[in-house]
């Protein structure tokens, strides 16, 4: 394919999703109470699983009130969600601490997946903060860091919708092996979903390789969870996969799902 052709590709994939965005009919959220009694129902009707059927029930239900949480460590979630809702609003916490192998992953999707990247800002710029809370902020205080930097934007961000989806699994720490396929999020007032909460890393990785989805570099290189960089090392073969997440500090979440 020449270059030529490769820029009309991108600049059709561009107007398909401005026009998609456009045509999105307007609605406001739910009540808390409304929005409360349907995650109720649906964790009873979906306690085992059923990723396609819970996923076509999402769509149904919530439409584009949904959002997707994504860290760019893989494309599987937004790949598997779009597939039943074309062009969902999949949020990128953008720290400005980020491999620039995750940066590069976000570009990618954004730029051959069929979704709509939602880039999610903290108030300060990393220069901003260090200047009020001093350099290194991570080191010293890793909660905090999270709390500004990933969990009040998401909060913020998502006071948009009725329902996010996230990709957190069962096998990725024992704090996650009872995690619900659906439940009521108490502190960002929707619902939440976990349609992967009972596949394994190596079905991520299967299900990626079927469908040509776009994988973080990083996890051949011995991340097989990515997080920040300054906050994120290599893992040793056998070790938790979140043991290179936070190493030597007591803190193994950021707090988006605790």
């Amino acid at each position: 394919m020449s270059l030529a052709e490769r820029r009309e590709r991108q600049l059709a994939h561009d107007r398909e999703r401005r026009d998609h965005l456009a045509a999105r009919p307007v609605r406001e959220p739910r009540s808390r109470e409304e929005l409360k009694a349907l995650a109720a129902s649906a964790a009873n009707r979906f306690s085992d699983g059923q990723t396609d059927e819970l996923l076509a029930w999402v769509a149904q239900e919530f439409g584009h009130l949904t959002a997707v949480a994504c860290s760019m460590a893989d494309a599987v979630l937004p790949h598997v969600v779009a597939r039943h809702l074309p062009w969902v609003d999949t949020l990128f916490l953008e720290t400005g601490y980020h491999f620039a192998e995750t940066v590069g992953t976000r570009d990618a999707v954004e730029s051959s997946m069929q979704l709509t990247i939602v880039d999610v800002k903290p108030r300060q710029s990393v220069a901003e903060q260090d200047a009020q809370y001093g350099e290194r902020l991570y080191e010293r205080d890793p909660a905090l860091c999270c709390q500004l930097r990933k969990v009040e934007p998401l909060t913020e961000t998502l006071g948009g919708y009725e329902a996010w989806i996230t990709g957190v699994r069962r096998d990725d720490s024992p704090l996650r092996a009872d995690t619900p396929f659906v439940t009521w999020d108490e502190k960002n007032g929707l619902v939440k979903i976990n349609p992967l909460a009972d596949w394994t890393f190596d079905q991520l990785i299967d299900y990626a390789n079927e469908h040509d989805v776009i994988l973080n570099p990083l996890l051949n290189d011995g991340y097989p969870s990515i997080g920040c960089a300054p906050c994120t090392r290599r893992v040793a073969p056998g070790e938790d996969p979140r043991a290179g997440r936070w190493a030597g500090l007591d803190k193994s979440e950021c707090g988006l799902h605790t």
